[in-house]
């Protein structure tokens, strides 16, 4: 399985459209389910970001079978996001990815300390952050209002020298 990063492009729109409107992709996220006209605004938004807001497709074997985001915060800190297709989940993919994202953030940008935060009961998600070297640090309260509720994050972070 050959997985690389792209940056996303309009022509994703279907690819993204076919996990974003699971609700199982959402769980435990502010968005969706999707209809189409919502990820393709996501899609549109995503290809016309500003510089320190890099999202890319993950593609596994030439397709889009998820996103990747790395977001640079000030001078030295990056935060990593990624969303990978149900069909495809327990198989290391959103791994791989959220370790390219690591690896743009110290060496392309030069970052000191990179983060990701999580939904406290998104296990899947807390295990790939711990599997690419993050501590947690903590959980904050309230961040995120989602379709059951205000809901914590749990932060996850790794320094450069780490």
């Amino acid at each position: 399985m050959a997985l690389n990063l792209r940056p996303l492009a309009l022509d994703d729109v279907a690819a993204v459209h076919d996990w974003a409107r699971l609700p199982e992709s959402c769980r435990f996220q502010a968005w969706g389910p999707n209809t189409y006209d919502q990820t393709r605004a996501y899609v549109r938004a995503a290809v016309a970001a500003p510089p320190n807001r890099l999202v890319f497709g993950v593609l596994v074997d030439g397709d889009v079978v998820g996103t990747a985001e790395l977001k640079l915060h000030g001078p030295s800190t990056g935060e990593i996001a990624y969303a990978v297709h149900p069909r495809l989940w327990g198989k290391g993919i959103a791994t791989a990815a959220a370790r390219e994202l690591l690896r743009m953030g110290f060496g392309e940008h030069g970052r000191h300390r990179m983060f990701g935060t999580c939904d406290p009961r998104n296990l899947a998600s807390a295990a790939v952050l711990r599997k690419i070297g993050m501590r947690y640090e903590g959980r904050m309260r309230g961040t995120a209002y989602v379709r059951d509720g205000w809901r914590d994050s749990d932060l996850y972070a790794i320094l450069a020298d780490d």
